[in-house]
């Protein structure tokens, strides 16, 4: 199957530090791909690279088989790359639902929605995550559960057909967790691609097709949930040893 997106040999320094190390992954469309490894092992800025909000110092993110390197964040979004931040930071003041009609502005479709018409496409967004009850509430009153739901309603809003989820369910008890999940399998079945930091294991390897694995900045493993997570390597670099 053609690969949606593609990264081939991503290199990103900061200074003398190497944070992402030629790693080269693909994507396929409706596709679920676990982005796993210890903190500080890379994944947010591999994320970073695919979204544009960091450039590769070396390698190439190809998109529905073309380059997008040059490309800036805003236009990578306008052709179907959404992300989820993992510092949540709603826009100040305003409510739930325009925080989301944001996303629906300024996403697939090159910003030429009308607001109201961004607006009935962020209130079924938000009724999708579980949201609806709170569309008039301020986003910057909402708890740690609702911003992560904030945050995937404003990436969806904006037609991707890549999303980048950046800890999502990070901070969520079991029950909110399986929530996210069972969102996030919602997500892949209108057949968009999905790529998903966690560190919860048990979550991670439920839900993705396939497991990609960084170790400083490298990538380690590559492949199915339970061939990945029975690699040697991978348990002695960030399952622990007593999973061996």
């Amino acid at each position: 199957m053609t690969a949606l997106l593609e990264v081939r040999h991503a290199t990103r320094r900061f200074a003398g530090l190497v944070a992402v190390s030629d790693v080269s992954f693909t994507l396929a469309p409706g596709e679920i791909l676990g982005l796993i490894g210890p903190n500080g092992a890379g994944k947010t800025t591999l994320i970073s690279l695919i979204s544009g909000t960091l450039p590769p110092s070396e390698g190439e993110v190809l998109f529905q088989g073309e380059s997008i390197n040059r490309l800036p964040a805003f236009r990578r979004a306008r052709l179907g790359i959404g992300r989820t931040f993992q510092i949540m930071r709603p826009f100040p003041g305003l409510s739930v639902l325009d925080n989301v009609a944001v996303g629906a502005l300024f996403g697939r479709g090159g910003g030429q929605a009308q607001l109201a018409r961004a607006r009935e496409q962020a209130r079924a967004c938000l009724e999708f995550v579980g949201l609806g009850k709170f569309i008039d509430q301020r986003a910057d009153e909402l708890g740690g559960p609702g911003r992560k739901r904030l945050e995937l309603a404003k990436a969806l809003a904006m037609q991707p057909k890549v999303l980048l989820c950046d800890e999502v369910m990070a901070g969520l008890n079991h029950v909110e967790i399986d929530e996210v999940i069972d969102v996030i399998r919602k997500v892949r079945d209108q057949g968009i691609s999905v790529l998903v930091i966690e560190h919860v294991i048990k979550a991670i390897k439920s839900l993705s097709d396939r497991l990609l694995v960084l170790h400083h900045g490298e990538k380690i493993a590559d492949g199915t949930p339970d061939e990945v997570l029975a690699n040697p390597t991978v348990v002695q670099a960030y399952l622990g040893k007593k999973r061996t």
